[in-house]
């Protein structure tokens, strides 16, 4: 494995997410760990790396995203563990150090909002993905860990993040993002993420939560066959190998791990893994990596006092954003819609009808507007979160109906991407949800949006205040854009459609996971900036069976029946509104996206084809919160869902 892993590395000693990729700083950096115990061996290969690696480090001491946004700052600790690991780069280590010290997620603004909704403990900061927004778990996890082995164990920063993660654990095990509950309804752990918390706390004195969390993960490794998992929590136990719990799986957990490793090798439809091959090795190697990160007695250097120095926007790059901006305003300005528009609804009983058939019906009144023949189409799905008896995602059947139109299209070659916000392993929830069948069947390859290679785009909305986009090369490049949402209510946006789904085509190396900042900056201003910088050519809603209630997870599924096609995004999603009986000049992103010109929502200038919305429409109950959206308020719940 360290002979593959090594030869995936570029001519200067970096690595990509995967073979060929553009180098990033987290790759580099795990694939630089697993080498650790065998330095000697490579160290040709490591110096030539290392070096490479302090040339990314930026003036101020962070270690950015490469080609990504500036603000995403989160591998900066992964950096200076890698340093730290090697004793190499003082002054590189000690500027990292300030930079992390003197670097904090935003304080919220109404503590005991989050108290109640979210089960957490507001006060409590830990370090964020991006610049300037909120703390969240695994950027916190690995701050604490590289610190602590620089030698800042009992600096105030370091003891406050450690605390935080504490309190976001789950009393019976694990940790997720962040949150501990959502509105009343608790949240779910992530074994990476409560593997990494484990792997922070080793050496330090335990707590029930984490003994709670190491049943947790031995039971995950037990029942769970993804390579991804079985190594973080071969990884996250080493430190906790005493346990006696813990201590008679480590040999289990190793041999499913190559076997499951030895599987995935001999037939994946996604592209090698430099992190799931680092992780693979690290888990394998855990007890020589082990002292390498948590040596007996860590050097500690005297603590930074002076802030990092941040470098401001000279003003001629201001001007040029003003004058970029008021660019974009006069496009707004000048954008127009057609009088109208028209969206196909289609009556579907089940899934195991010949979708394909409808679908081809459907599109062949698009067809003249958004021609797949000789295209490179890109279907973007809607794909959250796995949990075998809830109707969250696209269908698998529905995707799998939607790449038989390309295919009877004659479409050139057929990618399926996706940037979930919610979990970084995105192939697990590929497999697990059935998606990875089907892309077997047609030799479809999968592209994930979160890992892919990040572009600046102009943004050209401009509500959210950013100037510039990152959205994934994939997405940016595609000569068809198809977004394939599942109909859902929402808890934050009220609905989640065909719009609310492009949320997946920024990727999560950029914003972070869950992509919050955008969610902070407004969501609907944050909806319509990605829709008008990238509008999908068309889209395709599964309402075959929809989600009301509590989505986009833990809602009721509702049998509709539909499948809603056109190129107007808005009217797509103002139709399916109407489907559910909310109305939709009263969804703050579908209003926003209509004064601004991105599509239509008025009923009048919709031209309805096939079933109309009256044979098929049906009432959806959301949160009380969205009451409004009612034409009656009587179909709110009165409790959550």
């Amino acid at each position: 494995m360290l002979e593959v892993l090594a030869a995936w590395a570029d001519p200067q000693g970096l690595w990509g997410y995967f073979p060929e990729a553009p180098s990033q700083v987290e790759p580099t950096c795990l694939a630089l760990l697993a080498l650790a115990a065998e330095r000697e061996r490579y160290q040709a290969l490591i110096q030539r790396s290392v070096t490479s690696l302090c040339h990314w480090q930026d003036p101020d001491g962070a270690f950015r995203v490469r080609g990504g946004r500036e603000e995403a700052v989160w591998p900066t600790a992964l950096a200076l563990l890698v340093l730290e690991v090697y004793e190499t780069g003082v002054e590189a280590r000690t500027r990292a150090v300030r930079w992390l010290l003197h670097t904090a997620g935003r304080k919220l603004d109404d503590p005991d909002a989050y108290r109640r909704d979210f089960d957490i403990d507001p006060e409590l900061v830990g370090w964020p993905w991006t610049e300037g927004t909120f703390s969240w778990t695994e950027p916190t996890c690995w701050a604490c860990l590289a610190l602590r082995r620089a030698g800042y164990q009992n600096h105030p920063r370091v003891q406050e993040g450690l605390r935080m993660l504490l309190d976001r654990t789950f009393d019976s095990g694990g940790i997720n993002s962040g949150n501990r509950r959502v509105f009343d309804r608790p949240t779910e752990p992530v074994p990476s993420i409560s593997a990494l918390m484990l792997l922070t706390f080793g050496g330090l004195p335990d707590h029930p939560r984490l003994a709670a969390t190491r049943r947790y993960l031995v039971e995950v490794a037990r029942r769970d066959g993804d390579v991804e998992h079985l190594a973080w929590s071969r990884l996250g136990l080493q430190p906790w190998r005493q346990d006696s719990q813990v201590a008679p799986r480590l040999a289990e957990i190793e041999q499913r791990l190559r076997d499951c490793h030895a599987l995935r090798r001999q037939g994946s439809l996604f592209a090698p893994s430099v992190v799931r091959e680092a992780l693979t090795v690290l888990a394998l190697d855990a007890q020589r990596i082990e002292p390498l990160l948590f040596p007996n007695n860590p050097s500690a250097r005297p603590c930074p006092d002076s802030s990092p120095e941040r470098s401001a926007r000279s003003w001629s790059e201001r001007l040029i954003s003003s004058l970029r901006g008021l660019g974009i305003k006069a496009l707004g300005q000048l954008r127009g819609l057609p009088e109208r528009t028209s969206v196909h609804i289609a009556a579907v009983s089940a899934y195991d009808v010949d979708l394909a058939a409808v679908l081809q019906r459907q599109y062949g009144f698009f067809r003249e507007q958004v021609p797949l023949k000789g295209k490179r189409v890109v279907l973007k799905p809607n794909l959250v979160e796995y949990h075998r008896d809830r109707v969250i995602n696209t269908d698998p059947r529905f995707i799998a109906a939607v790449i038989e139109l390309c295919r009877r299209e004659d479409a050139a070659e057929i990618l399926v991407a996706e940037g979930p916000g919610h979990w970084r392993n995105t192939e697990y929830l590929v497999e697990a949800s059935g998606l990875g069948d089907v892309l077997r069947r047609y030799d479809v390859r999968f592209v994930d949006l979160n890992h892919d290679e990040p572009v600046a785009v102009p943004n050209l909305g401009r509500l959210t205040g950013l100037e510039f986009l990152h959205l994934a090369r994939t997405v940016v490049e595609a000569d068809v854009l198809i977004s394939l949402p599942k109909l859902k209510t929402h808890h934050w946006a009220g609905v989640t459609l065909s719009l609310k789904n492009l949320f997946g085509i920024v990727p999560g190396i950029c914003y972070g996971w869950p992509k919050n900042e955008l969610h902070w900056r407004g969501i609907e201003k944050s909806i319509v900036d990605i829709a008008l910088t990238r509008t999908p050519d068309l889209a395709i809603v599964d309402g075959v069976i929809g989600m009301e209630g509590d989505g986009p997870l833990n809602g009721t599924p509702v049998p509709l029946g539909a499948i809603v096609m056109g190129t107007d995004l808005v009217a797509v999603d103002a139709t399916c509104c109407r489907l559910m009986e909310l109305v939709p000049e009263r969804v703050g992103h579908l209003a926003l996206a209509f004064r601004q010109k991105l599509g239509i929502v008025p009923e009048e200038r919709i031209v309805q084809v096939g079933q109309s919305i009256r044979e098929l429409s049906r009432p959806f109950e959301t949160l009380p919160r969205f009451a409004c959206l009612h034409a009656s308020p009587r179909r709110a719940a009165t409790q959550p869902i």
